[in-house]
């Protein structure tokens, strides 16, 4: 699903599940001259999907990115950012289904 809302909104997806020695990366994307390394999360807010990405994880994320490039020399040019993504689930109140929104916040934290 977020790979989809990615899509429709310009980006190129590079690898789905990245994972090297370093640690993983969920998405990584390309929109233009800027590659993001997306985390994705199951939340029901912004600050809870923030507040689950600790820094530990960011760490082990940031490296995953960086061993990303090395096995990628063509895109030493572009531009990083670290994003991230979460999916909540919304109950109609008209009807029993819901309905899955991706967010996606850019440039969540700084390396």
């Amino acid at each position: 699903l977020c790979v989809l809302s990615l899509r429709a909104r310009g980006y190129r997806i590079l690898a789905r599940r990245y994972r090297c020695v370093a640690g993983e990366i969920d998405i990584v994307a390309r929109r233009g001259k800027v590659i993001a390394a997306i985390e994705v999360k199951a939340r029901d807010s912004a600050a809870g999907a923030l507040s689950s990405v600790t820094q530990r994880q960011q760490q082990r994320i940031t490296r995953a990115a960086e061993q990303f490039l090395a096995c990628h020399p063509q895109l030493a040019r572009c531009d990083w950012r670290f994003d991230v993504m979460w999916v909540t689930a919304e109950r109609s109140r008209i009807r029993s289904w819901r309905r899955i929104l991706p967010q996606h916040l850019t440039d969540a934290w700084r390396v």
